[in-house]
């Protein structure tokens, strides 16, 4: 029981051994940590969390504790103790960042607490944050030798980087990447300066490479070139990968940039088009028509395809020079995209410019009065009307970009239209908004989507259950990543790491015979290849090694080959308070003697009112069978169950009791009896990051 359970441990919740080991041994250490409340009375107001808390602890009940110790930091936030008991609390279950920003906030109350910043430290360096590590390391190498021996292991292969790149580049000072690892270097060991002049260098080298502006921002916004900095960090949001373009949205101001910032980011950017286009339109809505119209030539000269800019520039045009406006509207109404063609036509019989359209009109430049685009979109999207709400939208932030209203519509209505890296972009500019409502509903609808535009995704997910029939506890556990290939949106790879086992070890499912999946006693460690669902269907294919937890007579190797792959489907349908799920897998598994099994869940049930705890009480049918026609894999079950949430418990937490009976429909060879009951108690918990 013990293995399966560290092995278990191992796979969900990878931790940093050195820091982790310092910071879990010297934590269970704290008097704390013991049960008695630091500062603590009857009369202080965290007391009672604080008892709360360590009577958790001693229970293991960790999220119980974790939970207590935030109210007693909320109510006591300047006491360093509940930080750090708070910071091990969270290490024990795996929050290696909350546990590092805890332990800041406790050094920060507590500079002189030498045990708090050590901890930091390592879990600054584990997280990701070596910079950090290292200045906290120097500032405590002085007085002690832990700390100055890790200080000495970061620090010297920076030295000894820098020095060997300045050497290399005194050979070849046009050698792109010995300017961009130099700059990383130095940016690692505080040598802002020197990282910033290779940026710099490296940029101009590759200006396609809008990733270094990114890092140009960042070390000029450190040495307090601001102005220069924000050009940067503009640049970088606009027209970069979206994963720079989120970076650098984060390192910019709150507000919405202004006119000077465009053109400083132009500047610096000149090859830049979605730059420019803002920017033009930025122009537009403040009346600068001909600053607008100079934003527009560039552009459309850049990318003479780009039919929406050339409509623009052609109607600006318009009134001061039809000769030279004609071209450019001829090009548009060539063109294929019926809304630019039905605008272009209507202005060239009204003779106005693009902001004093009739039939989309939005901002009057002069008075700046809102009129019919943003609540034409508006209505239309109320309406259902998705296309049109989207192209009424887009002219209403094209006129006015600080509109945050508008921002946060446009990701509603590219959400509906399954636009969702679109979707994503508009709610990253909503979030921002100084309205507070605004900003937090396009926080969360952000977060929400955010894993599915992400490059990457990891999802974690456990689910222990006992079984009365076998009189066993088995569990099953997966951390994976999932990786989008750019341009591939139907394809994704992925990493893996599953655990399979049980702790009866002795029970086994048929003499001679492959073992069950649920007693193969395995961590899977894999790779392979997903197709994103289509209604409801995934296929997919893993190569993978299975370490063996323990021998059995039929396999006594400790690592096996396990190459598997198949076509999973789910779906659901709710009518509240009615619902229907069903699951269904066909997995090929190659170490199964080449088996392919097939798996098909399915559950209908009724949810409870939320007086009476919001379970779900539902039946089951679930059948199962194989190719090579085993005893084991081919069986049916059906049966009633509950399933329902404990408050005080992560809320992806679900707990479920099945009672089930089944029937065999293979029994050669089968040493169990043809029907069978078993109640199933069972704990599901995932999350995504």
């Amino acid at each position: 029981m013990l293995r399966i359970i560290l092995v278990f441990v191992m796979v969900l919740v990878p931790f940093g051994a050195q820091g982790l080991a310092q910071g879990l041994a010297q934590g269970l250490a704290q008097p704390s940590l013991q049960g008695t409340v630091q500062g603590g009375s009857p009369t202080d107001p965290a007391y009672a969390y604080l008892d709360r808390a360590y009577d958790a602890l001693r229970a293991k009940q960790y999220d119980t504790a974790i939970a207590a110790f935030e109210k007693a930091a909320a109510t006591a936030p300047d006491r360093p103790s509940i930080h750090k008991d708070l910071a091990y609390a969270l290490l024990k279950v795996g929050e290696n960042i909350r546990a590092r920003d805890h332990f800041a906030e406790a050094l920060r109350l507590d500079p002189g607490d030498t045990h708090v910043a050590l901890e930091y430290a390592f879990l600054c360096y584990e997280t990701g944050q070596p910079i950090v590590a290292r200045r906290t390391f120097a500032r405590l190498q002085s007085t002690d030798e832990t700390a100055k021996s890790a200080f000495e292991n970061i620090d010297r292969p920076l030295r000894e980087g820098i020095s060997r790149w300045t050497e290399a580049l005194a050979k070849h000072p046009d050698d792109f990447s010995g300017h961009e690892e130099l700059a990383r270097l130095a940016e690692q060991r505080d040598e802002i300066e020197l990282a910033s002049q290779h940026f710099e260098t490296a940029w101009k080298l590759r200006p396609e490479r809008r990733g270094l502006l990114l890092d140009l921002g960042r070390t000029w916004k450190a040495q307090g070139r601001l102005e220069e900095a924000n050009a940067a960090l503009l640049a970088a949001s606009r027209g970069a990968e979206p994963r720079v373009a989120e970076q650098a949205r984060e390192l910019l101001p709150s507000r919405y940039p202004y006119v000077y910032e465009f053109e400083k980011a132009v500047q610096l950017d000149p090859t830049n088009m979605e730059l420019r286009r803002e920017l033009a339109y930025l122009h537009m809505a403040m009346g600068q028509e001909g600053a607008a119209a100079g934003e527009f030539q560039k552009v459309v000269a850049a990318s003479p395809q780009d039919l929406q800019a050339t409509a623009q520039l052609g109607l600006l045009l318009l009134k001061q020079d039809e000769q030279a406006a004609q071209p450019l509207l001829q090009k548009v109404l060539a063109g294929n995209d019926s809304a630019l063609v039905d605008r272009v036509r209507e202005a060239q019989r009204a003779r106005q410019s693009l902001q004093q359209r009739p039939a989309e009109s939005v901002i009057d430049a002069s008075s700046g009065a809102a009129v019919e685009a943003k609540a034409m979109g508006m209505k239309s999207l109320e309406k259902g009307y998705t296309q049109d709400a989207l192209r009424y939208l887009t002219v209403a932030y094209e006129n006015n970009p600080a509109d945050s209203e508008v921002a946060l519509k446009l990701g509603w209505t590219n959400n509906l239209l399954k636009r969702d890296r679109e979707a994503s972009r508009w709610f990253d500019q909503a979030r921002r908004s100084p309205d507070r409502e605004i900003a937090t509903e396009a926080a969360q609808a952000y977060r929400n989507l955010r894993p599915e535009v992400a490059l990457f995704r990891t999802t974690v997910w456990f689910s222990p259950m006992f079984s009365t029939r076998w009189h066993d506890l088995f569990a099953y556990s997966q951390a994976k990543t999932e990786v989008r290939i750019p341009g591939l949106n139907w394809l994704h790879l992925y990493s893996s790491a599953r655990f399979v086992g049980d702790t009866h070890g002795a029970e086994r499912f048929g003499i001679g015979e492959a073992p069950q999946y649920l007693s193969e006693s395995s961590v899977i460690l894999g790779a392979g290849v997903a197709t994103k669902p289509w209604y409801g269907a995934t296929a997919w294919f893993e190569a993978a090694e299975a370490f063996h937890l323990r021998s059995t007579p039929t396999d006594s190797s400790t690592a096996t080959p396990d190459y598997r792959g198949g076509v999973s489907f789910a779906r659901s349908v709710t009518r509240r308070p009615w619902f229907g799920e069903t699951n269904g897998d066909m997995v090929y598994v190659h170490r199964f003697d080449n088996d392919t099994l097939v798996y098909s869940q399915n559950r209908v049930g009724r949810a409870l009112p939320a007086a009476l705890g919001g379970a779900q009480l539902l039946w089951n049918w679930n059948v199962t069978f194989d190719v090579k026609r085993e005893y084991w894999a081919n069986f049916f079950e059906t049966g009633p169950g509950v399933r329902f949430h404990m408050p005080g418990t992560p809320k992806s937490m679900l707990f479920t009791v099945n009672a089930l009976r089944g029937r065999y429909f293979i029994m050669a060879g089968n040493p169990h009896p043809q029907v069978f009951d078993d109640l199933r108690i069972g704990i599901w918990y995932a999350f995504t990051r």
